[in-house]
């Protein structure tokens, strides 16, 4: 493999240079004072802060954009082998780097890498964890995979030796890493057009685990089933945390405010320490919480400071993100693309003021719909009212025969007040016409579904402000 060396800095090209991850990869040797071109197929605010920051980038990926003097080219598993620009690189014998790789590359720059992976909750946790580590000033490297209030952005390029980054296992893209501390915070079936099964996937992890140094220390949920196995046989420091209080950091007394914010009894290793007060919804997020409390820890900083950190901590771009209103009624939009995080979301909806619940889901994936088919209806009968839109495709051009028409049936068998219609302006004035004043509508789903809840803020005077 390739390996860049970060004190001569070279003329690096990124294809789909737009992309989350991506984009704070560029943003990153920018500011180590590299060259950095790239390409994506539309405009965005993250190409054109890119641009503000001196890339060069491209819209529409062609072979010409692998122009003279490019050193490395990065690209990501989204990329096809048919993809000009690829195949202009391998051409010229350029040096290729997977996004990951690079990622791993840049980890070994500093003394204490942080690595949080898991099937739901890397983004909340890496920003939960990035919050305290502000609030602590360790002035840290961040990278996540969205958009976080706080650093203005989904990268933050620190002074010191601490470096924190999502794990994500598709494609096993998390095996090119060096972490000194890894969180797994659950694992669960998907992204089943890649692993085999579940076995599969808990291997994947247990390799991760491994890429952990003796001096290491490994953070654990305990609720995972045959928990131990995933660090069977290694050396490294294992911490754990979950529901029991035989876990080292476990919750008590969980309860709501009129918000919906959360709060917990800290437990450690069986002990009540203090009170502490989030200001997001869930029982999932304490359970997040419990693992950034755990890194806190192993970095020694003070629980008041890791209090005060993970409290300022508002949530990230489409995690329960409040849009707006229209007609009296609530809007927020929540990536939630999973079962698991589906009625997680919709069980935290409770806890929020409303009187009832409409979910508008946009299924992603036909691989996906068809694998946890039954499990998506019956995540989704925690709504009051259910709209489905059609499967957002993404890569997938096979249909497995599957459809929204297909899960909508399949919900209201299970007694779910279910509505499909094809396209957004459907849903949308079916959304006028039906949702009263106190309603609160959540748009749901990886895909582009955000814009419903947008386009109906928009529409709205004042719905967005």
């Amino acid at each position: 493999m390739y390996k860049i060396d970060f004190n001569h800095p070279i003329h690096v090209h990124f294809i789909g240079i737009g992309g989350i991850s991506m984009s704070g990869l560029a943003e990153i040797l920018l500011k180590e004072g590299f060259t950095v071109s790239g390409s994506d197929s539309k405009e965005s605010p993250l190409t054109r802060k890119l641009e503000s920051e001196g890339a060069q980038i491209f819209y529409g990926q062609k072979a010409e954009n692998i122009i003279p003097g490019i050193g490395c080219v990065i690209y990501t598993a989204a990329i096809s082998k048919s993809n000009p620009e690829l195949i202009e690189a391998v051409a010229q014998k350029l040096p290729l780097l997977t996004r990951a790789e690079l990622l791993g590359q840049l980890m070994k720059n500093y003394e204490t890498p942080i690595a949080v992976s898991g099937t739901h909750g890397k983004t909340t946790t890496t920003s939960m964890i990035s919050h305290i580590l502000l609030a602590a000033d360790m002035d840290p490297t961040i990278s996540v995979g969205g958009i976080l209030k706080a650093i203005g952005g989904n990268i933050r390029v620190g002074n010191s030796g601490t470096f924190i980054t999502e794990a994500c296992e598709y494609t096993n893209s998390f095996l090119h890493f060096f972490p000194k501390i890894s969180v797994i915070l659950n694992i669960e079936e998907d992204h089943l057009d890649f692993f085999k099964d579940l076995e599969d996937i808990r291997h994947s992890f247990h390799q991760f685990a491994a890429l952990l140094p003796d001096d290491g220390t490994l953070v654990i949920n305990g609720d995972i089933k045959d928990y131990p196995e995933i660090f069977e046989g290694l050396s490294c420091n294992v911490v754990t945390y979950g529901s029991s209080s035989d876990f080292d950091y476990s919750a008590s007394d969980i309860s709501y405010d009129e918000n919906g914010h959360v709060s917990f009894d800290l437990i450690c290793h069986g002990k009540y320490v203090d009170r502490v007060a989030l200001s997001v919804t869930g029982d999932h997020n304490v359970s997040n919480a419990l693992s950034a409390i755990a890194v806190a820890d192993l970095l020694d900083i003070p629980l008041e400071i890791t209090e005060k950190g993970l409290l300022a901590f508002t949530g990230t771009d489409r995690r329960f993100e409040y849009k707006g209103e229209f007609n009296g009624v609530t809007v927020v939009d929540d990536y939630a693309h999973h079962p698991t995080e589906i009625a997680a979301t919709l069980k935290a909806a409770r806890h929020s003021p409303h009187n009832s619940v409409w979910c508008v889901f946009q299924p992603h994936t036909y691989t996906r719909t068809k694998a946890f088919f039954h499990e998506f209806a019956e995540a989704l009968s925690h709504t009051d009212h259910l709209v489905l839109a059609d499967i957002y495709a993404a890569r997938e051009t096979d249909t497995l025969g599957i459809s929204s028409s297909d899960l909508a049936a399949e919900a209201a068998k299970l007694g779910t007040d279910t509505h499909y219609f094809p396209d957004f302006a459907q849903i949308e004035e079916f959304l006028k016409e039906n949702c009263r004043p106190g309603d609160l509508v959540i748009t749901m789903g990886a895909g582009d579904i955000v814009n419903v809840g947008e386009d109906l803020c928009s529409s709205s005077p004042g719905g967005n402000e």
